[in-house]
């Protein structure tokens, strides 16, 4: 999924929109090394193992759990993928901006 991803956080650099990841290797090492050769160009946290207290505190059992969470903090999407994820973060993007507008125009 790195490569879409990616692709992602060029598509909405310019929106109200953000990746932030949490790795779950071995060893901060390890997880390095996946951020380098994969080049990961958003936030990412290591967690310290798969039992790690954010894995836990979000309840994922498996890699890669996905959170789609609106501009307001709610979980809206989990573990969507492909079109339905596109659609998706399309759908929240654009509710963002709304709402940011709103908010000027007060």
């Amino acid at each position: 999924m790195y490569p879409h991803e990616r692709s992602l956080v060029e598509k909405y650099s310019a929106d109200p929109f953000a990746i932030v990841g949490i790795n779950s290797d071995s060893s901060i090492e390890k997880a390095r090394e996946v951020v380098e050769k994969n080049k990961i160009n958003w936030l990412s946290f290591y967690d310290g193992s798969p039992g790690g207290p954010i894995s836990t505190r979000w309840n994922v059992t498996g890699w890669p759990t996905i959170y789609l969470i609106d501009a307001k903090g709610i979980i809206r999407y989990k573990d969507v993928r492909g079109k339905e994820m596109d659609d998706a973060i399309e759908l929240l993007v654009q509710e963002a901006k709304a709402e940011q507008a709103t908010e000027k125009s007060k």
